[in-house]
């Protein structure tokens, strides 16, 4: 998600003993506003974030923010503000979401970002352990590659992508397939099943593209289409893989 998140008066977190530093030379740096859930959930984000930052290197590289900051929210209203960057925000839109990578200012063109930070809502701390390691994943994935998109990037490539690089392969033994449409802004927006099932779709297309053409492809189209002077992906499409998207999506 791309947003710009107000900051909020809470308290701070007491300090912690040496920093987590993670992957290429990267401090992790937690902030607890969830008490003694919040505390726990953030100790599960620093067991498991040295595995999520791997991950992401992997596939996007190195050449990113050497600090990564992690908050845990104590309520869904206080969770609903930073996700969306304003109080009063409709909390029902952000009820089925786990995490938000955010930023106060973002400058693609200059390769600047400022203010950026992973958030974690209240009831994040449920999730099993697999399922936390790919909503990290996730985030982090859009908190790496965030100086290089733009702010109108399609949000089904960024969302898809980010998914790809999170999710594990299914262990079915049959290849990827293009999805059937591709998820509209106001899919990716909807509480519940709906949104649902547009990650799912926009994963699906990902991995697709991976599975097809390679990782370094996709990236690639991530780059043509998502990037700071991006063009469409109607044109990214053919520009990056050599054919067009509809023949694309038709598989």
């Amino acid at each position: 998600m791309i947003a710009a998140a107000a900051v909020l008066a809470l308290a701070a977190r007491p300090a912690t003993d040496a920093p987590l530093i993670v992957g290429d030379h990267r401090r992790v740096v937690v902030e607890n506003h969830g008490g003694p859930r919040g505390q726990a959930l953030l100790a599960r984000v620093e067991a498991n974030i040295g595995d999520a930052v791997e991950a992401v290197e992997a596939f996007w590289g190195t050449d990113w923010a050497h600090r990564i900051d992690v908050t845990a929210t104590g309520s869904d209203r206080q969770f609903a503000a930073l996700a969306n960057g304003a109080p009063g925000t409709d909390v029902e839109q952000w009820s089925d979401v786990a995490a938000v990578a955010v930023a106060d200012r973002v400058d693609p063109e200059r390769r600047q970002v400022s203010g950026q930070r992973i958030v974690f809502a209240p009831g994040a701390d449920a999730m099993s352990t697999p399922a936390l390691r790919i909503v990290l994943t996730h985030e982090l994935f859009h908190f790496a590659a965030r100086a290089d998109t733009a702010l109108d990037a399609p949000r089904w490539l960024t969302e898809g992508v980010a998914d790809f690089v999170a999710r594990p392969a299914p262990d079915s033994a049959r290849a990827p397939v293009p999805p059937v449409a591709l998820p509209s802004d106001a899919d990716l927006d909807a509480p519940g099943q709906r949104r649902a099932q547009a990650y799912d779709r926009a994963w699906e297309f990902a991995r697709f593209v991976a599975a097809r053409f390679g990782a370094a492809k996709l990236r690639e189209l991530y780059a043509s289409a998502c990037g700071p002077g991006h063009v469409d992906p109607s044109v990214a499409v053919p520009l990056v893989l050599g054919v067009d998207l509809a023949d694309l999506l038709a598989g």
